[in-house]
């Protein structure tokens, strides 16, 4: 028999629905609102089946055991260090629950708002994809706490301001997540090559044999990681070496272009300008800070 709550050392939190609607005409909660959010250690039978779906877009962040997610006709398994999101009011069925041999811990949150659909969509959730890996658990976790901390003491307008800026950085931190590197595919393996490389000069082609992987398909992996190629990363990393050394050196435009592994200070100084709008010895004098 599957249940909704009332798990040993659970925590959970839900803001009455005439505040949730209230908070959805005011500035910044119209944007985003929490509106429940818990913490459910080692979830026995816990369970959800919705045959409509929720108004609100679900988050849940598995630290520990397992589970399960129905959505869109297709069952997946869910595990330790992975994120699921089911967006809000699509009318689509949906079920999620804990795997019976070992039930999953998990922190959750449920989001209402404008912003919402967005920063869903730019964390890759869409049909046929609701998981998400998770790159460092410890830092959204300590969100989730900090929101239900928060709204364990009180539901005033200020405390929804202030969990939905926690909950707008944790649905950010997640769409940034998807797109890092795991640590050992051919694209973390790449990236890391170019930034050990930031004075030298890189072929595609030499790169991709480096990592194991065909020039094409590298490409296709930097472009969906970083929205540009190969080159435009490498020359990415090259600038900001440049403005560093610009900012925190007293190094003349020769020798930082040199540094940076271009020689011809002229070329050094077209490529500063083209990324920048304005020269290497403009930037350096511009006062910062």
């Amino acid at each position: 028999m599957e249940r909704a709550t009332g798990f040993p050392n659970q925590r959970l939190v839900v803001v009455p629905r005439p505040l949730v609607r209230e908070a959805l005409e005011r500035p910044i909660t119209r944007r985003l609102v929490v509106t429940d959010a818990g913490v459910f250690p080692a979830a026995g039978e816990h369970g959800r089946y919705r045959p409509q779906g929720a108004e609100e877009t679900i988050v849940i962040l598995c630290v520990a055991g397992a589970g399960w997610v129905e959505t869109g006709g297709a069952r997946y398994d869910v595990g330790k260090a992975t994120a699921v999101v089911l967006p809000g009011n699509t009318g689509e069925a949906h079920a999620y629950g804990a795997s019976a041999g070992d039930p999953w811990t998990i922190w959750w949150c449920h989001v209402r708002g404008s912003d919402v659909a967005e920063l869903v969509e730019e964390s890759g959730v869409r049909a046929g994809r609701p998981i998400i890996p998770l790159v460092a658990v410890d830092r959204l976790t300590a969100m989730l706490d900090e929101i239900i901390t928060a709204l364990e003491q009180d539901q005033s307008p200020a405390r929804l301001v202030a969990t939905a800026g926690m909950a707008w950085k944790l649905l950010a931190i997640l769409a940034v997540d998807r797109r890092l590197p795991e640590q050992g595919t051919p694209l973390q393996q790449a990236m890391k090559f170019l930034e050990d490389r930031v004075d030298g000069a890189i072929r595609l082609p030499d790169l991709a044999r480096v990592v194991g992987v065909s020039p094409s398909h590298l490409s296709k992996l930097f472009r969906e990681a970083t929205g540009g190629g190969v080159l435009a990363h490498h020359t990415a990393l090259k600038m900001a070496r440049a403005r560093l050394l610009l900012d925190t050196t007293d190094l003349t435009i020769a020798e930082v272009g040199r540094d940076i592994g271009l020689n011809d200070q002229f070329y050094f100084s077209r490529q500063f300008r083209r990324l920048h709008g304005v020269s290497p010895s403009a930037y350096r004098a511009d006062r910062k800070g």
